[in-house]
């Protein structure tokens, strides 16, 4: 009886470790897809366009399928809803999940997670919202913002929850926590970090493994954070916001960008001609160490890739411009900045970068190549309205991509 029970456990463990999670940027938070067997050139008008569907409410969140559903979110007066729909374009439902975000760019930010049968979403005042995939029914719910006194910055918030194990991991910030875990499955708090300081980011945590340990790297609009998952305890911090390059915001960056890790080194990226900075994990992972000061790959908020030692990505030379850069990891050295169109996303699958440009919606198959950016193919997104801000998403050869209110599904497959 004993050793059927101690099998039973170790199944039932081994289930929650590999569970397959869909969410922001790919399966690491990477911006890397892990797809095969993809076009490796597109027709003039763009690849096969195969569904296209209106009315999932206003948002720049990212499109994301598990491969039977798609799912997005998108603000339909003053509540955030998320849309369930199927591969005929049939919305088999549509549930309100929380408030949305009423002020400047009130649009949904937050991209699902969806792990199993459950979903994951943090409405645009900080509720962390845990739905059935199947019904849309709400399974629980936690005003994180509230219950934990977390501090707005200009915009609100733009999180994606972080599935780690059996927990759900939240940044609110303020003056009480930085970051709390919760029962994925009950909503039952687990742990909630000490503070350091900083307002609510914008940025999503990941998960880093580094020398054979884990950590949450998550973000506070003044600092990063390295915090043990299982316990909370903040092993390494980072003060990223220095109050005399950024005075008119006195608690904190605007700070949208994810980490981007590799190996030893953490890259950190955030527009508005800021200084990018390249990080360093001390032997013993206690503190982080800066390596070098980037001032021309300031990302903005379009994400960054890391490939084959090169960082590839767009910068910031205002809100509404920017260039398509690629640098050396460990030198620094700028290998190209290059005009195309103007900054956008950017995400990677089967050897080619897929990318989203913010103006007018240039969608851009681009071979990485250091010595210079070269798209092979692109055309344009014309339904919808509002900034081209959503980050693309690609699943079982497709590519997922919103533009306000219209979703659109393209068939990637050769």
């Amino acid at each position: 009886m004993k050793k059927t029970g101690l099998i039973i456990l170790a199944l039932c463990i081994s289930m929650i470790v590999d569970a397959q999670v869909f969410q922001f940027r790919g399966p690491n938070r990477d911006g890397k897809f892990l797809e095969a067997g993809l076009l490796k050139e597109w027709p003039e008008t763009g690849p096969e366009l195969i569904l296209e569907v209106e009315g999932i409410g206003k948002g720049y969140s990212s499109v994301i399928s598990n491969g039977e559903y798609i799912y997005v979110t998108g603000m339909i007066d003053t509540l955030d809803y998320l849309t369930c729909i199927d591969f005929e374009g049939n919305k088999k439902w549509q549930v309100a999940y929380g408030e949305a975000w009423k002020k400047t760019f009130p649009d949904t930010r937050s991209t699902p997670t969806i792990e199993d049968d459950r979903i994951y979403l943090v409405s645009g005042i900080g509720e962390l919202v845990c739905l059935n995939a199947e019904t849309g029914a709400i399974n629980w719910k936690v005003n994180v913002d509230r219950d934990y006194h977390g501090e707005w910055h200009t915009w609100g918030v733009s999180e994606s929850a972080l599935i780690v194990d059996d927990k759900v991991v939240c940044t609110p910030g303020g003056t009480e926590t930085s970051v709390v875990a919760f029962d994925k499955m009950t909503g039952r708090e687990l742990w909630k970090s000490p503070c350091i300081e900083g307002q609510r980011s914008y940025v999503s945590p990941t998960l880093y493994d580094y020398n054979g340990q884990r950590f949450i790297l998550a973000v506070t609009a003044s600092h990063l954070l390295a915090v043990n998952p299982e316990t909370g305890k903040i092993q390494m911090t980072y003060q990223y916001f220095q109050p005399d390059l950024w005075p008119h915001q006195p608690k904190g960056v605007i700070w949208t960008n994810t980490p981007l890790c590799h190996n030893d080194e953490i890259f950190i990226s955030m527009g508005y001609n800021y200084p990018a900075k390249m990080l360093k994990v001390a032997a013993d992972a206690s503190q982080l160490e800066e390596v070098y000061t980037d001032t021309i790959f300031d990302n903005h908020h379009h994400g960054m890739i890391e490939l084959d030692g090169f960082i590839y990505g767009s910068n910031w030379q205002n809100n509404r411009k920017g260039k398509w850069v690629c640098k050396n990891w460990d030198s620094g050295e700028i290998k190209y900045e290059t005009e195309w169109k103007n900054k956008g996303a950017i995400v990677y699958a089967d050897g080619l970068f897929y990318i989203y440009e913010e103006q007018r919606g240039n969608v851009a198959l681009v071979e990485p190549n250091p010595d210079e950016f070269k798209v092979i193919s692109s055309f344009r997104i014309t339904k919808g309205a509002g900034p081209h801000w959503s980050h693309p998403y690609l699943f079982d050869g497709k590519l997922f991509l919103r533009h306000g209110d219209v979703l659109m599904v393209y068939n990637l497959k050769a």
